[in-house]
């Protein structure tokens, strides 16, 4: 049985990456073996009738063709049937019929005709053993079944002519194989050298980052004392964060673009948007990953004429990094990009290209001359701007400069106004009503913004710097912030930071947007270790500061909602791959979106875990991994008996060509994710599925219960998020105790008429009440410190410190009722 499993996994190896040759092969046969039986009635001696033998060999033929209708429990033996098929159908079949019908020219030709077709279905080592077993099943059967068996003397004298066909079939078939392999081989070895010499700049940038970032950290020490860094090592840790995450993300763009290349993939028309030639060309100059500064100095913009055009931005942007490349490629050479009314130009000075190289310059596997290349960016270039709806031309002698010229339509005036519409029309449907404040020490700044956000129908306040802003927050409840990040006295950063913390009563889940003329790259990084929602690079036109506000508060909206997938939460999934630290970092994110989350590393492993689940909702399942692999396992699940047979199948893979996608579709699965994905992906892909069944009753119950406490006393979305990342029990046992003793201090500062310590006890349990998710007493205690503050009185009524206390203890008890809940859901 193992040689026999051998021989018809080499044979669906040979058929895994374009099955359509066993389709072609049986749709002739359907056709030729009923065309081929009428013949014989024009035949003097119609001779043996071979109807039944050419009916059974139709309807394997008709099997093959209808095989995604087969039922779930045979598709696993697809690949042995469609090796035994062809043996029937063309050796067995033709041979037996030939010794009935007693030989003669007519069977002689048909054998080599079935010997022919055999060596053409599958490789040459396949063929041999195909045609010696039926040959042999044929002389075998006719012998057994005829009353006077006799071999004729003419096929027998042809015998070695048929051998010779059948040798000099196998060895074309492996010629032509070898040619493949070696065209093959070298295809993917140029693609892996062009692929490794491409990334050997990121990987190189990104190691050099690394080096910065360590000599920019103190020096190590055996204790654990905290160690100082000065501002001006920040600094230098942040540009080198910045830098390296740019170096990842062109590492990423390159592999990308060689995968769309080799995969041709088309842009998706959703993708498309208007873009402004002269913004986007800024975009890559600013963004594209230079080795230094001496070569960022050599790469200049120039805008004559700026337009509108219609394209995907990541892949517009990806064509101009191809070019800047390429062009740097050679030592000192200058880089412009000039742009002008439908074209853009990207101009070099280098030593050019010849002419006979221009010629194919756009083809895949061709180079100008680089060691290492394929060609492939400069196909991608060349299909992308097809898409778009333009195109690229290239002009350039050796010894002159070179020039890239991308033609692009322009955007009409009705496409612009439609497109201009929608993004107003959706701004004000996100904007209208809300309330916005702008923070900028520059009293112009301040007025341009106020007018940009005046078409998004928002109530917009401003002022001059942190400390006013902190006092507008105070007092009024505003949507967003968006500030600038230098601001004399409380800076940007120190602002949010206040803001994070619920200082004086302001919402901690407030978008907020940073404004400034920073360096893109680091201060992106900046804004968003200080948690801030977005960030806007000053000056920015309407457009840009309209998307970039749309985003952040999209973003804020989904935090301030603990926006996770609904149907998530109590959800049981099984997570396969074979690599750990993938299985770690997945199930560390299902897991706090409430997923209970078990864990295999092979497809055996898989079986054996579904076997004993109680509950399985979803499987995520990696196609690499050791022994059996994700394809077999997905289809081992789909032909079981067991509970989980037909739980959603979501496939992991770091392949995403057509074939794979279309063998794991075969293979049962629901969905397919490539490798790298983003952990919000997974969670997004998991919530699209159809559960067959709700959440267990359990955590319905749970949620309901806290649900219920976070109406009467509780920020129950700001505790659950606590409850998520696994720090509510400590946020309890250290707060309660605080609270409690800001409470005695507020009890005998009123005692004793003492209105400054009063206020500043009521200010810190305003601050700590909030932070920590007691919404009713955070509320109370700020409506008695505002009378403090701004009146300079008592707060009403007389027993407020008493009902302090009280509203304390209820919240006390909802807390450790809440608490016990997150523990019970975590057990």
């Amino acid at each position: 049985m193992k040689v026999l499993r051998d021989w018809v996994d080499r044979h669906r190896r040979y058929h895994h990456l374009d099955p359509r040759m066993i389709r072609y092969a049986a749709t002739l046969a359907l056709v030729c073996y009923p065309l081929f039986y009428l013949l014989r009635f024009t035949q003097s001696s119609p001779g043996y009738d071979d109807w039944a033998l050419r009916l059974i060999a139709m309807a394997a033929c008709l099997l093959m063709l209808l095989h995604d209708r087969w039922p779930s429990a045979l598709k696993p033996h697809f690949h042995l049937f469609i090796w035994v098929a062809p043996i029937y159908c063309l050796p067995f079949l033709f041979v037996f019929t030939s010794l009935k019908n007693g030989g003669g020219p007519a069977a002689v030709a048909n054998t080599l005709m079935a010997a022919f077709f055999t060596v053409l279905l599958t490789d040459r080592r396949n063929a041999m053993v195909m045609l010696v077993i039926g040959f042999t099943s044929a002389f075998a059967a006719y012998w057994v079944t005829d009353p006077h068996p006799q071999i004729p003397l003419d096929y027998v004298a042809r015998l070695p002519v048929l051998l010779l066909v059948v040798a000099g079939a196998a060895l074309f078939k492996h010629g032509l194989e070898r040619a493949v392999t070696i065209r093959v081989r070298q295809r993917y070895g140029a693609l892996a050298g062009s692929i490794a010499h491409e990334m050997r700049n990121p990987l190189a940038q990104l190691k050099q980052c690394l080096e910065g970032i360590e000599r920019g950290l103190p020096s190590p020490t055996a204790g654990q004392s905290p160690q100082a860094l000065t501002g001006e090592c920040l600094d230098g840790l942040y540009s080198h964060v910045a830098q390296g995450e740019l170096a990842v993300q062109r590492g990423l763009q390159i592999m990308a673009m060689t995968l769309e290349e080799v995969q041709a993939r088309p842009i998706r028309p959703e993708s498309l948007g208007l873009l402004r030639a002269g913004e986007t060309c800024a975009r890559a100059v600013q963004e594209y990953g230079y080795e230094n500064a001496t070569q960022r100095s050599h790469v200049s913009l120039r805008v004559e004429c700026d337009f509108v055009f219609r394209a995907d931005e990541t892949a517009f942007l990806f064509v101009l990094f191809n070019l800047i490349r390429n062009a740097l490629a050679n030592p000192g050479v200058r880089v412009q990009i000039v742009v002008d009314a439908g074209r853009v130009d990207v101009r070099d000075d280098g030593p050019g290209i010849a002419p006979e190289v221009q010629a194919r310059l756009f083809q895949p596997f061709h180079t100008q001359g680089k060691t290492g290349g394929t060609g492939l960016g400069l196909a991608y270039c060349w299909r992308v701007m097809k898409a778009f709806g333009g195109s690229i031309s290239c002009s350039s002698y050796p010894g002159r400069p070179t020039c890239f010229r991308l033609t692009l339509p322009l955007a009409s005036a009705a496409q612009r106004e439609t497109e201009r519409k929608t993004a107003l029309a959706k701004a004000r449907a996100l904007f209208d009503g809300r309330r916005l404040l702008v923070v900028d020490a520059d009293a112009g700044a301040r007025f341009l913004t106020r007018h940009k956000l005046a078409f998004f129908g928002a109530v917009v306040d401003e002022c001059a710097d942190g400390e006013q802003a902190l006092l507008l927050l105070a007092q009024q409840q505003y949507d967003l912030i968006m500030l600038d990040l230098h601001l004399p006295g409380l800076d940007g950063y120190a602002l949010t930071e206040r803001i994070r913390a619920g200082h004086a009563g302001i919402d901690p889940n407030l978008c907020v947007v940073a404004y400034s003329g920073e360096p893109v790259v680091v201060a992106q990084i900046k804004a968003r270790k200080a948690s801030m929602d977005g960030f806007v690079s000053k000056p920015s036109e309407q457009g840009a500061l309209l998307l970039a506000l749309c985003r952040a508060m999209e973003r804020a909206l989904a935090r301030d909602t603990g926006q996770q997938p609904p149907l998530l939460a109590g959800r049981a999934v099984l997570l396969a791959d074979d690599n750990a630290y993938i299985r770690q970092t997945v199930a560390a994110s299902l897991r706090h979106a409430g997923v209970a989350v078990v864990e295999a590393d092979s497809g055996h492993s898989v079986l054996s875990r579904l076997a004993t689940m109680d509950r399985c909702d979803a499987i995520l399942l990696d196609i690499e991994m050791p022994g059996m692999n994700g394809l077999e396992a997905a289809r081992a699940i789909r032909a079981s008996a067991m509970a989980w047979q037909r739980a959603p199948i979501i496939m992991l893979s770091a392949h995403s060509g057509s074939d794979i996608l279309e063998e794991a579709r075969r293979a049962g699965a629901d969905d397919f994710l490539t490798k790298p994905f983003n952990l919000a992906t997974v969670q997004a892909r998991l919530q699209a599925l159809s559960f067959s069944s709700p959440p267990p009753p359990r955590e319905l119950e749970r949620a309901s219960r806290l649900e219920a406490a976070a109406n009467q006393l509780l920020d129950i979305k700001r505790l659950d998020n606590y409850r998520r990342i696994g720090v509510l029990d400590e946020l309890v046992v250290d707060y309660l105790p605080a609270i409690e003793r800001l409470l005695d201090s507020v009890e005998v500062a009123a005692q004793a008429g003492d209105m400054k310590a009063c206020c500043e006890a009521l200010h810190s349990l305003v601050g700590m009440s909030g932070e920590l998710g007691a919404l009713a007493l955070h509320r109370f205690a700020r409506k008695c410190y505002i009378p403090l503050v701004e009146q300079e009185r008592w707060p009403d009524p007389a027993d407020w410190v008493t009902a302090l206390h009280t509203l304390a203890a209820r919240t006390r008890q909802a807390l450790d009722t809440c608490a016990a809940s997150a523990v019970l859901a975590k057990a």
